[in-house]
């Protein structure tokens, strides 16, 4: 399959499993991290007003079932604006961009970020086996608060009102949380999202006191077995690119499953102040 039909399955699989995590926040979590989420032109753009890691203020997911348009745009800069955010994260994925792009961000102040790789892998080229020393299986949902506070420790973000987000985000369908055990203690956590044919990797973090013992590599694995099982054509995933002369250990566990880069995502920062 060509990047340009690739391209929108994995994009919107991502957008999708964005959406359903903070669209999860039970009142008073949204309430508590200002959550507000909306479907803009055939993606989404999810705020949060009170959000200190810089990461939940973002929009994506455009360029599938509508083109990129300086309207739509203007839409979603209308949105974030509205909600007070103090700034937001433009994903597009290069094939979809317009060929107008350069102006329309210029036109939005829209400046240029540390960019992202999309990884894609046949379901059948990806490793369903990685030997670790550590218990890696699903998790129960008696075990999805504890999920999320590792997932989180794991990334350093706080895990006020956000533990409580992703816990109940868990319900979804699509969604299949796996853990690493140490013992009795969990010390790993990554999500699968089955949208369609593509399972899309997500949510992946092992604590400091774990690292570089196979627990990425092993939760790789057991999410592939389950995408599989589940009747996914393909695995994707996202993650920073390494600026040179430094080295991205998921970006490196990723290749080594078998998933390959399909392209170079760049951000794109929105600011009140720049439009």
């Amino acid at each position: 399959m060509h990047t340009e039909e690739i391209s929108p399955l994995v994009e919107s699989a991502e957008a999708e499993f964005m959406y359903h995590y903070e669209s999860a926040a039970t009142p008073s979590t949204a309430r508590l991290l200002g959550i507000t989420t909306a479907r803009i032109g055939g993606g989404v753009a999810l705020a949060m007003r009170h959000d200190v890691t810089g990461y939940w203020n973002k929009a994506l997911g455009f360029g599938v079932t509508e083109p990129v348009t300086a309207e739509l745009v203007a839409d979603v800069a209308d949105f974030y604006r509205v909600q007070n955010a103090p700034g937001a994260i433009l994903q597009i994925a290069p094939s979809l961009l317009p060929e107008d792009w350069s102006e329309i961000r210029r036109r939005h102040g829209l400046t240029p970020t540390s960019p992202w790789i999309k990884l894609v892998g046949d379901i059948g080229d990806v490793a369903t086996h990685h030997h670790t020393d550590l218990s890696v299986r699903a998790v129960d949902p008696v075990d999805y608060p504890l999920w999320s506070s590792t997932v989180l420790r794991g990334f350093g973000m706080p895990t006020d009102g956000l533990a409580d987000m992703f816990a109940a985000a868990l319900t979804h369908p699509g969604f299949r949380p796996f853990a690493a055990w140490d013992g009795d203690d969990m010390v790993a956590a990554a999500n699968l999202f089955v949208h369609g044919t593509v399972g899309s990797l997500n949510a992946t973090a092992t604590l400091p006191t774990h690292q570089n013992r196979g627990a990425q590599s092993a939760l790789i694995a057991a999410r592939a077995a389950a995408a599989a099982a589940a009747g996914c054509r393909w695995l994707s995933a996202e993650t920073g690119r390494p600026a040179d002369g430094e080295v991205n250990p998921s970006l490196n566990n990723l290749r080594r499953s078998g998933l390959r880069p399909l392209y170079e995502r760049q951000n794109w920062a929105w600011s009140p102040a720049g439009s």
